[in-house]
């Protein structure tokens, strides 16, 4: 059985009780999931407020509403939900009206199953492409630069703000953040919001270009002008005229390299390697960088007179781990992109893997998240990504290898690798101890730990937690299933 079909849920609104045996029969062991209705009336109500599926199977014949008006009632909700038809008339007359009202699809009575379950199997697969459909177009008529900047937090809705604000002036501005925050974003924000937004947005990363091609890159070269320059070659500052440069990673320049960056800015000239001739350049300088700009000159790494002419308008990008209020929404556009792109049958997250996310450091920033959840849809072949599908193989590993914690009641052990863990950590993790040393009796260690009892069950679920403290992104049926297996193995242990 399918996990896509496990969570596809038919409506079914018909009022022939042997009907709906019928096709709970039919469809139930192909793991759909249905809802019945025995009114049009009924099904209108609750499909409006609360009820979501996926497909639509109505009788034509039905009390007070019939199945021509439910489907007029129901397309006006716009809900974008194929309707499957089933009636005993088989003229064709009936079946053209109920197309026409915006029926998907028209089955006479008696049912022919395989027939049915083919119109079900398609209706699904004209969802799927609206649903495509719709995002792609969302996508193409975005107006507003910044929509594709996913952003809720405070301090990143700063940012934005500051990037709108100085967008239009000619100040040459200087975006920083951690690896993955997206500066380059910002750049591009910048210059699509600026006068210059019809010329080119040119881009270039000065720590990938090895520093003896680096100036070629940027100021190019005249013809003959070394061994295999067989022809002349425009710089990007050229090829930016009327546009926006953006060095991101200006910080790993060499300072050799600095001071020829330096020199452009002060006189918005460049030279062609092989060349004497000065040409004139008219292109908005954005750079970026992931270092602290006033560490390196101070190490004598970084020119000060660049980095004022650089820092004219600062611009901070704060990490993911401070905006957790942008991960789920980010992580959703992600899913959807990455599940259009890849003909994937994903469509949401389930609890537990959205709590997983939350509770990430997410070191490598927004470009981690991004490589996570396209890993997950890539690889999961369920409608809905589980925790176990956004695990790394080095978490898989430690999991596998079961070194993460003792849990030996006599002994408390928290093993430390690389870093320490937060002090509420050790703490909740010695709760989780102390009540496994006990045997579960809590009132006898809330005493013992000196706090009260009300506090104590607030802490812990002793019929599960004692191993999601230890191991908190593990599925907690597991976890359930591991704290059984230790309580089985004290019963036994005990006289």
């Amino acid at each position: 059985m399918s996990q896509e079909k496990q969570s596809r849920v038919i409506a079914i609104i018909e009022d022939d009780i042997d009907i709906q045996d019928l096709l709970s029969a039919f469809l139930k062991p192909k793991g759909y999931t249905l809802v019945f209705f025995s009114s049009a009336e009924a099904a209108l109500l609750e499909l409006e407020e609360n009820q979501k599926c996926d497909v639509i199977i109505t009788d034509l014949q039905l009390p007070k509403m019939n199945g021509i008006e439910f489907i007029q009632k129901f397309n006006s909700m716009e809900k974008q939900v194929p309707i499957i038809v089933m009636t005993v008339t088989k003229s064709a007359d009936v079946a053209i009206q109920a197309v026409k009202q915006g029926a998907y699809d028209f089955i006479v009575k008696p049912i022919h199953f395989p027939q049915l379950l083919l119109s079900i199997e398609r209706a699904l697969q004209l969802k799927t492409l609206k649903e495509d459909f719709q995002f792609l177009r969302s996508i193409i008529k975005k107006k507003d630069p910044s929509e594709g900047i996913i952003g809720r937090s405070q301090n990143f809705l700063n940012a934005i703000s500051i990037a709108k604000k100085v967008a239009k002036s000619t100040a040459n501005i200087l975006v920083t953040g951690e690896s993955g925050t997206g500066k380059e974003l910002i750049a591009k924000l910048l210059h699509t919001e600026s006068y210059r937004s019809k010329g080119p947005f040119v881009a270039i990363n000065c720590s990938a270009i090895p520093e003896n091609l680096l100036e070629s890159e940027l100021f190019g070269f005249a013809k003959g002008s070394f061994t295999g320059a067989v022809d002349k070659k425009i710089g990007l500052f050229e090829e930016a005229e009327n546009g926006t440069i953006f060095l991101d990673e200006i910080g790993d320049l060499s300072l050799p390299m600095q001071a020829k960056i330096l020199r452009v800015l002060q006189e918005k000239k460049i030279k062609r390697i092989g060349e004497n001739q000065a040409r004139m350049i008219n292109a908005r300088v954005v750079s970026a960088t992931h270092k602290n700009l006033a560490e390196e000159i101070s190490a004598g790494r970084f020119r000060e007179d660049l980095f004022f002419r650089l820092n004219v308008i600062p611009i901070k990008i704060p990490p993911l781990r401070d905006r957790k209020e942008d991960i789920v929404p980010m992580a959703e556009y992600f899913l959807t992109r990455f599940a259009l792109v890849n003909d994937s049958p994903v469509r949401a997250f389930s609890k537990d893997a959205l709590e997983y996310l939350l509770d990430q450091k997410w070191k490598g920033n927004v470009r981690e998240l991004e490589n996570a959840i396209e890993r997950a849809v890539v690889l999961t072949e369920s409608t809905v990504i589980q925790v176990e599908d956004l695990y790394t193989e080095e978490l898989r590993a430690v999991m596998a290898n079961d070194k993460t914690a003792t849990f030996d009641k006599n002994d408390f052990h928290i093993p430390f690798e690389h870093t320490l863990l937060p002090l509420h950590d050790v703490v909740q993790k010695y709760i989780e101890y102390a009540v496994m040393k006990n045997e579960g009796a809590k009132d006898k260690t809330a005493k013992e730990l000196q706090i009260d009892r009300k506090t104590l069950y607030r802490k812990i679920n002793p019929t599960e937690n004692i191993l999601i403290g230890f191991f908190p992104h593990w599925p907690r049926s597991t976890a359930s299933s591991n704290s059984g297996m230790i309580r089985r193995r004290r019963s036994r242990e005990m006289p």
